[in-house]
Formats: C-alpha cells, sequence, structure tokens
C-alpha cells in the first residue's frame, strides 16, 4: 500500500478530482462519500436519479473484462444524467499498436470529461492522472492487484446501513485469497481509516502477503478461530486458476476449512452480517444456505455500488470543474 499514490486526487480545497485509491484520504472524506451516497436513496430507501451530470460525457475504459463493475458504473452514470460511451478496448487501437497515450488524448479530444479505467497494471489510473490525462476526472474501476476503490467504498456504505454498530465498535474478519486480492487491499484501507476497532485476515499463509501484519490486522490461519465475535464477515473470490495450484487445495477442500458456512456464521456474534463482492463460487468461498440467508447483505452491496459510483462521479467532476476554475485563474 502506497499512500503517495493517492496525492494527485483531491484540489487545493481537498476536494476529489481523481477517485484512484483510499490511502491517502482522510476519515472526513470517505464519511463525505458515505453520505453524497446516502443523499442518493429516498425515505423508502430506492435509488433516485440526479441531474449532476448532465452534458457531461463519461467513457468507461475496461482494458480488462468485468461485467459486473462496468454494468453498475454505466447505470450510475446514466442515473446522473450522463452521456455514457463504452470504449471497446480489445478492439481499439492499442491492441493495433497504438500507444496508450496516443489512444487517451484522442479520447480527450472528443470532449470527455470522466474516464472510469479497469486495468491489468498496478497503477495505471494514477499514471492516467499524472501523466496523459489529468484535466480528465479519473476513476479508478480497478487496477492489478493494488486497489479497487469503489469497491471498498461501497463495502464501507453496506457496513454504515446495515451493521448493527458503528464502525469503532466494530470487529471485521475478511476470509479468502489477501495476497491477490485488490478489494482486500482497498477494504483494508478503509476500515483502518474509519476507525474500525478490529481487523482480521482469514486465509491459509499461502493466499497472505508477506508482512501484511504491518497494516494493523490480526491474522488467522485457523477460520473458526478466526470469526468467533465477529460483526462482519467478508468473503473473497478465489480464481479458478488457483485452485488445485501449489498455493492451495482443492475447492472442496478450501471449502472445509475456509469456507463461511452456517456452522461458522454461528460462532460470529448473533446479529453479525455477511459480505461478498462477487461474483461468488458457491460451495468454495461460501455456503449457498449462507449467501441467501438472512444475515446476508450481498444483494444490498451491489445497489449501494451504484450509489457509491454516482456519488464518486458526481464529486470527482465538482472537485475538477473547481480545480479547472482555479487554474484559469492563474
Amino acid at each position: 500500500m502506497n499512500a503517495s499514490l493517492s496525492k494527485p486526487q483531491l484540489n487545493e480545497d481537498g476536494h476529489i478530482r481523481h477517485f484512484l485509491g483510499i490511502e491517502g484520504l482522510s476519515r472526513e472524506q470517505l464519511k463525505a462519500i458515505i453520505a453524497k451516497a446516502e443523499s442518493f436513496f429516498d425515505a423508502n430507501g430506492q435509488l433516485i436519479n440526479s441531474p449532476e451530470l448532465d452534458g457531461c460525457t463519461v467513457m468507461n475504459l475496461f482494458f480488462e473484462p468485468s461485467t459486473r463493475t462496468r454494468t453498475t458504473f454505466e447505470v450510475a452514470e446514466k442515473r446522473l444524467g450522463a452521456n455514457v460511451l463504452n470504449i471497446d478496448i480489445a478492439r481499439s487501437s492499442t491492441q493495433k499498436g497504438e500507444s496508450l497515450r496516443d489512444t487517451l488524448w484522442n479520447l480527450q479530444a472528443m470532449t470527455a470529461d470522466i474516464f472510469v479505467v479497469r486495468h491489468s497494471a498496478s497503477g495505471a489510473a494514477h499514471f492516467m492522472a499524472t501523466e496523459v490525462t489529468p484535466e480528465i476526472a479519473i476513476i479508478n474501476g480497478g487496477d492489478g492487484w493494488h486497489a479497487h476503490p469503489t469497491q471498498g467504498m461501497l463495502d464501507m456504505l453496506t457496513i454504515h446501513r446495515e451493521a448493527p454498530r458503528p464502525f469503532e465498535e466494530l470487529t471485521v474478519a475478511i476470509i479468502g485469497d489477501i495476497k491477490h486480492s485488490r478489494v482486500a487491499r482497498s477494504d483494508i484501507a478503509a476500515l483502518k481509516t474509519l476507525g474500525v476497532k478490529e481487523i482480521r485476515v482469514i486465509a491459509p499463509r499461502t493466499l497472505l502477503p508477506k508482512g501484511i501484519e504491518r497494516y494493523g490486522v490480526k491474522v488467522f490461519e485457523d477460520i473458526d478461530e478466526g470469526v468467533v465475535d465477529c460483526d462482519v464477515l467478508m468473503g473473497l473470490r478465489i480464481q479458478n486458476e488457483r485452485i488445485g495450484s501449489p498455493l492451495m487445495a482443492a475447492s472442496g477442500e478450501y471449502f472445509k476449512k475456509y469456507g463461511i458456512t452456517p456452522e461458522r456464521v454461528a460462532k460470529a456474534k448473533p446479529d453479525a452480517i455477511v459480505m461478498h463482492p462477487g461474483p461468488m463460487n458457491r460451495g468454495v468461498e461460501i455456503a449457498s444456505t449462507v449467501a441467501d440467508g438472512p444475515q446476508s447483505v450481498i444483494l444490498k452491496q451491489v445497489n449501494n455500488g451504484i450509489a457509491i459510483r454516482m456519488a464518486v462521479l458526481s464529486m470527482a467532476m465538482q472537485g475538477q470543474r473547481e480545480y479547472q476554475a482555479l487554474q484559469a485563474l492563474l
């Protein structure tokens, strides 16, 4: 985790103009994102539309596939009144030898206001925001193993709305492939910033990053010990290519040792909630009876993802406008 990657995110007034990662943002800034997302729910908990991006053009640049994230971004953009373009990167000029810089400059020339970027290279969104197209608001939709900040914030919104106690009183367990998970990195950063009492990571040693303890988390290799008295259980997706590899046992063995089952949920607090970023591998990371059970808030995470992405898009566009207005005066 590198807080320096967050420095370009803010304008001179401390407002977000790019959303690249959670590290480097303050507790007040994270709470402001949560509050903005809350404003997009009506009194009945239903999402509302807002014209805050009316006349703006948002380009979704997904250099690697992610149907769920791209779809929720597109829904969020349209709910804000934006003109939305999904760029088919697989057929784009970057596949024909054109540099990433040239591709982005050409897209910028099409009067884009926001790029939502998903890329396999860690730091790609930061590179775009600092080196290529700083005049356009860059939203990180996931970069390599580094970060998935909107997923992290939708998880925080879900905890804020659904957990039985405030952040400062919670014990949260993150279970699964911590080593390769950008979701885990963003969640840990957000939970730490929001002052969560205790963060636990639960995984076989082969799926834990070296030195993870230095980030202030408690490490457990025994899930039955790690989930005791937790308020929140967060499962992580296991990539299929890791199943049966030297990193982990076969899927049945993994489920036996680390699956979120009703028996393990029962070891947590009685009012604990169960989360998962999706897509789920039922019978590998989580039992269907848990995923579909009364303590699961997994479908609420999806809905909250739209609200968080609406919030981040709106706040980044406003911050970018403020930044450009100041630059025009200099």
